[in-house]
Formats: structure tokens, sequence, C-alpha cells
């Protein structure tokens, strides 16, 4: 027989974060080199769902309410079907250059196992701050699609996940169809990974010869490397489209091995022979061309606060993004594979 989980009182929780901000402008106070108070930030509540212990985020979370302050609530979900849900509270504290005086944000940490998860919800509600926006950051795909998170997704303003490494790509697909309804908004990690793609791409139409070029493209080739066609070749594929206004010809080509799967090369063709492309190695080597000019250049890596800190400064709509959920599910459903 299972044992019975205690119950988490978002108002007892309320009430341990007023005595840790107490604690911690006493704690100020009594510096004598910095006496000066604690500045308590919050410009959003941030709910970050997590498979695990959630240790590997921490750094990231810390790092992200420098930008983004936040009342972080940290859900870390282990597997398993013994019921379990433990609050605690903390603060993300930092001092920017130059001044004598911390700035917080309050970290909650609701630990749960997946039995548990569908009591997250009410303590949730309970804790979210109000008249501010609320994002849910989801990571970890099987986590994503358990029943269980559907009320704690319900409770947010922006939903943000990663679709990179997915291979059920048709279900993925409808699942943020489905979630980019109302006045809630769906962020991918995988479309954010592609802007710079896209900046590169736009800029070799930027020129005297760029528009009578985009009127010539008839065909586009995505080149991919790994075991299967990632969503962001699919997201790729479908911005071209719009951006373009027409139908194109849509190839996807493997292009080798690679420990995942990742667009590798986006080559546009026309009339004429002259081919616009651009090729990202595994280095993150950068090669532009158009017709017989070759330009090189660095995508640096980017870390998951980078792609998280992108994805929080849209809150509001995202018009392309959302033409583009559309049009990848067409593709899909045309087999322009």
């Amino acid at each position: 027989m299972s044992a019975a989980v205690a119950p988490v009182s978002p108002a007892q929780i309320l009430k341990d974060l007023d005595a840790l901000w107490l604690g911690l402008g006493e704690s100020q106070a009594a510096d004598s080199n910095h006496p000066s108070a604690v500045l308590r930030a919050c410009a959003m509540t941030l709910i970050a769902v997590v498979e695990g212990d959630g240790q590997e985020i921490g750094e990231t979370l810390a790092m992200l309410v420098r930008q983004h302050p936040s009342r972080l609530i940290v859900v870390p979900v282990s597997e398993g079907s013994e019921p379990r849900l433990q609050a605690g509270v903390t603060a993300q504290c930092w001092m920017p250059f130059g001044r004598h005086q911390q700035i917080c944000c309050e970290q909650i940490v609701l630990s749960t196992s997946t039995a548990s998860l569908v009591e997250i919800p009410p303590v949730i509600r309970g804790l979210i701050v109000p008249d501010l926006p609320v994002a849910c950051w989801v990571r970890g795909r099987r986590i994503l699609h358990a029943p269980e998170l559907k009320g704690v997704i319900d409770l947010a303003d922006k939903l943000i996940l990663d679709s990179s490494g997915v291979q059920e790509l048709g279900r993925q697909i409808q699942f943020l169809r489905d979630h980019e309804a109302g006045p809630r908004r769906v962020g991918d990690l995988a479309w954010t990974r592609l802007t710079r793609w896209r900046q590169a791409i736009a800029q070799l139409f930027d020129d005297a010869g760029g528009a009578e070029r985009a009127q010539r493209l008839q065909w586009v080739r995505i080149e991919y490397q790994g075991g299967f066609i990632p969503m962001s070749a699919y997201y790729m594929a479908a911005w071209l489209r719009n951006s373009v206004g027409r139908a194109l010809e849509f190839t996807f080509v493997n292009a080798g091995e690679c420990d995942r799967a990742r667009v590798y090369a986006v080559v546009l063709g026309g009339g004429g022979g002259d081919d616009v492309s651009i090729r990202v190695s595994a280095d993150r080597g950068v090669q532009l061309h158009t017709g017989t000019l070759d330009a090189y250049s660095v995508f640096p890596p980017l870390t998951e606060y980078e792609l998280l800190r992108e994805e929080l400064s849209v809150l509001g709509p995202d018009p392309i993004f959302e033409a583009v959920i559309g049009s990848v599910q067409e593709l899909m459903m045309a087999g322009k594979t």
C-alpha cells in the first residue's frame, strides 16, 4: 500500500518566502561593508519542468533570471509510481558590477514523481505572481506528452519546449499546433537555433541582385546529418516557402552520420544556375555561397541559457513562427521527404 503524500500548501510556501526575504534583509543589514537593502526583482513567473533531479539546469536558471527576473518554480519530475511531493524555497541573488546592492529572485522547488504530477497545478496556481506573464519551460521528451502535465501547461501564457532529437515529428507538430491556441504562445528551441541560419540566408539576398535572384528560385535542397530528418529541417523548409511566397520544390538529403540529427546545408537554386547556399560543419564553420562568391564565418555553439533568453524575450505573438508551424504540417502531409 502506497504511503500518503503530505499536502503541500501554497499559503505555507508564500509564508516561507516571506521568511526568506526577511532573513535576506537582516543578513544584508548586518553586513557593515554592504548595509544596503536587498532588491527584490520579478517580471514574470517562470515554471521549469525537468526530468530528473533538476541539478543540471541550476546554472542556466541562475544566469537566466539576471536577464529575465522571475519567480522561479522548478519542478523536477522523477520516474516512478510512488507518490512524492516536496517543497522548498531559496533565492537566486547576484550583485551587478559596480553596485553594492544585491538583486534577488525567488526560487521554489516542487520535487515530485510522475504519479504525483497531477497534484502540482493547484499548488502552482497559488504561487503565480498576479498580473505578470507566466512562461513554462518543459525540459525532457518523456514528460512533455504526459497527460498529467496538461494542467501545468494550461497555467502558462507561453510554453517552451525543444524538438531537437524528436523522431515522431507528426505527433510533435500536432502537439505544437494544439497548444498554440487562444492567448497561449509556443516556442521551440529547435526553431530558435535557426535564427542565425535565417539571418545569414536573408543576407544572401540582401544585395542589388537579391530580389531578382529570389524571383528565379525554383527548388530548395536541405541536407541533414544523422539518422532521421530533424524538425529543424522542416522548420527551415516552411520558413523558406513562406518567405518566398510561392510553391518551391523541396528535397531532403542525408549528408552523412552525426551523433545528433541536424541541418547541415541549405541550397537554393533556379534558372541561370545562380545557386545560393549555406553550410555549417560540425565544428561550426560556416560557408556562404552566392554564384561564384564564397564567404566564411563561424557560428559559436549556443547554450541553453542563450536560447531561452531569446525565447523569453518574445512572450507575445510571433506570427512568423505561427505560420511556420502550420506550413510544417502541410509539408509533412504532402509527403515532401
